[in-house]
């Protein structure tokens, strides 16, 4: 079932210490996600049990409030568990404070947002240098090379120099994607990625997701669209909260 383990009564437990005999590349236990305010508190997430292998694209679908962008959150350490453990690629993520997250983050997990995100001041080129350089992942002297390459990837080589208000939405997320592939991260997580654009666009968007994946990168993209979803290798269906259905889509 491409590695994808969905345990709801939680019977598979690890010993604590998020470097034992996990072989998966991301490997949720028991997570609960409650967030509490002067009206009262929400749980956003009820004991997600989920496993990943490397190299798989899973599309992950629910109605609004389900889940979907916390259980994503989880898997970047944007957000915090309020119990249970968050291991990927062989880190306990759940244990690391900030800094150390943001440095975790940099290498191991390229994300990719709704709205882009791209800095405005900064052309196509510099956005996706400025990751490598946050990061220090690659000597200073190839990063600009290395930027324009990941640009020629998604069809932007001929953009590198233009601010981003330039451009169109399917540009600004191309970019968005090569700058999510900077560090060449072995997972990229995608927040309603094509949620902002249009039909055609999207599907454009989406084909740049179906070469990622099959050149081995592992891809967790969460959306409102049920047949870009079935393209993925797997959908993972979430409600209230909880893994309630996982699709096998070829």
């Amino acid at each position: 079932m491409f590695g994808i383990s969905l345990k709801r009564n939680g019977s598979q437990r690890s010993n604590g210490h998020g470097r034992n005999e996990r072989a998966h590349l991301v490997d949720l236990r028991q997570v609960v996600k409650t967030y509490r305010s002067a009206a009262g508190s929400f749980t956003a997430l009820k004991g997600i049990d989920l496993q990943v292998n490397a190299g798989q694209f899973m599309s992950i679908i629910g109605k609004s409030g389900s889940g979907k962008s916390t259980l994503i959150n989880m898997v970047t350490g944007i957000d915090r568990p309020t119990a249970g453990q968050i291991v990927v690629d062989s880190t306990a993520v759940h244990t690391l404070n900030e800094e150390q997250i943001a440095v975790w983050r940099g290498r191991t997990v390229g994300v990719i947002f709704q709205f882009f995100q791209l800095l405005p001041t900064l052309t196509a080129v510099e956005n996706v240098i400025l990751p490598m350089d946050y990061c220090r992942r690659y000597p200073p002297g190839e990063r600009a090379e290395r930027a324009l390459h990941l640009l020629e990837q998604v069809g932007m080589a001929g953009y590198a120099h233009e601010l981003p208000a330039a451009l169109s939405g399917g540009q600004q997320q191309s970019v968005a994607i090569a700058r999510a592939m900077a560090n060449d991260p072995p997972i990229l997580a995608a927040d309603e990625p094509t949620g902002n654009l249009d039909s055609r666009t999207a599907a454009s968007v989406f084909r740049l997701f179906e070469g990622l994946a099959g050149s081995g990168k592992t891809i967790l993209m969460v959306t409102h669209d049920d047949d870009l979803a079935g393209r993925a290798q797997c959908t993972l269906v979430l409600a209230d909260g909880e893994i309630v259905d996982e699709r096998v889509n070829r």
